[in-house]
């Protein structure tokens, strides 16, 4: 409690929400490590297009599945040491897949390594979601949703970006995963701005405890609100799938290692969080769930004017820029109604029931994304991102109507 006053002198006040994007980071450290510089290193390596997907997928799978385990996070231990025990366990998976060399031979010990990484770097998300519901008032959570997304598409930027860029000047790969995961560890110390949420009524066991939690999920499903979100998560509209391919599929574009690193690295770290902070400010001032929307279609836009655009490097570098900005737009979007919907009694377990099945379109999308690209190449990836947000937004719009006279469900936690 000494150090939480050091830090945060008037405890009556809101912490501010820059201390969640650094808290969520390595969340967002972790994917980027995997999905740009793994990936970049195994294409380079010669390993198919279907080998690096079957790689830069696997963090989705945990993801989807988290709300299994979420309930822990609301019920066992605290917040904090959950959050400490997830870092840690991601540090050690960076550096685990750092050491290991990548090429074909040793991808199935990388999906193991991956996968139980990416099980640990969860509760990264959990927890952070969990205190930011506690901290941040209403009227605010578009704003802190777009802190929040700040540090995981910025994360994405500084494990994808910079990884590229270390791993191509360190005399060996291990040393570029180890100065990623210090980084992720020193993303921890935002704990001392935050005191640790009330546990969620404990029962008489804890199968009693996840059944009221059940409950609790369940009515908050069939208010409108719950309802119209959870309709919002399994559609395709903002899921910035393409984030995930471009170092793979950058040769089309005859982008050079360092172009790539840089485009999809720091500049589009820095450009998604830009645009996260932005979509919270606007998902603050209008309808949350249709900022979303909005969100997603603009990502189409800029995939649509990337396929059209000449395959220069230059043009790479200006797309994957602007793509990076809707994404971040979208992410922020989904934050907000989210935390809107959710309430604070058992935070980690709703907001992870909704994220998990998030996940399930974006998971989607890049095997999407990969057909597409066997059938008509980058344009193919660039197509599909395209279409699928409008159809994403034309059946939100269906439902939208029909829920109409849904009679909103209001909510006193």
């Amino acid at each position: 409690m000494s150090l939480l006053k050091t830090f945060r002198v008037d405890q009556t006040q809101p912490v501010h929400p820059i201390t969640f994007m650094f808290l969520y980071m390595p969340f967002g450290i972790f994917n980027g490590f995997i999905s740009v510089t793994m990936g970049f290193l195994l294409t380079k390596a010669g390993v198919s297009l279907a080998g690096v997907a079957s790689i830069v997928s696997l963090p989705y799978l945990p993801n989807i599945l988290k709300f299994l385990w979420a309930p822990l996070v609301d019920t066992t231990l605290t917040v904090k040491t959950w959050y400490r025990i997830a870092n840690v366990g991601t540090v050690a998976g960076i550096l685990a897949t750092s050491v290991i060399p990548h090429n074909s031979n040793f991808l199935p010990l990388l999906m193991v390594i991956v996968f139980l990484t990416a099980v640990a770097n969860t509760n990264i998300a959990m927890t952070t979601e969990s205190l930011i519901a506690q901290e941040v008032p209403d009227e605010h959570k578009g704003r802190a949703g777009g802190w929040l997304q700040a540090g995981n598409l910025g994360g994405f930027g500084i494990g994808g970006g910079a990884g590229i860029w270390l791993a191509e000047r360190m005399p060996a790969h291990w040393i570029s995963g180890a100065v990623i995961a210090l980084v992720s560890l020193l993303c921890g110390l935002g704990l001392m701005f935050l005191k640790d949420p009330a546990p969620f009524k404990r029962e008489a066991t804890y199968l009693k405890t996840t059944g009221t939690l059940g409950k609790e999920i369940w009515v908050l499903v069939k208010s409108r609100a719950g309802f119209l979100a959870l309709i919002l998560c399994f559609l395709p509209v903002g899921s910035g799938a393409a984030s995930n391919l471009w170092s793979s599929i950058s040769g089309d574009w005859h982008a050079s290692p360092d172009a790539v690193a840089l485009a999809v690295g720091i500049v589009g770290g820095v450009a998604s969080a830009i645009g996260s902070l932005l979509g919270g400010w606007i998902a603050d001032k209008m309808d949350r769930k249709k900022a979303y929307i909005l969100f997603g279609l603009l990502e189409g836009g800029a995939a649509l004017l990337m396929a059209l655009s000449p395959r220069t490097q230059l043009m790479f570098m200006i797309w994957t820029t602007i793509y990076a900005i809707t994404v971040g737009l979208a992410f922020a979007g989904f934050s907000a109604f989210v935390l809107e919907a959710i309430g604070k009694v058992g935070a980690a377990t709703k907001y992870n029931f909704f994220a998990a099945l998030s996940n399930i379109p974006i998971y989607s999308m890049i095997f999407v994304d990969e057909w597409a690209h066997n059938k008509w190449s980058s344009t193919g990836i660039l197509t599909a991102e395209t279409v699928m947000p409008v159809l994403g937004a034309i059946i939100f719009i269906s439902v939208l109507f029909f829920a109409r006279m849904k009679p909103e469900t209001v909510r006193k936690d």
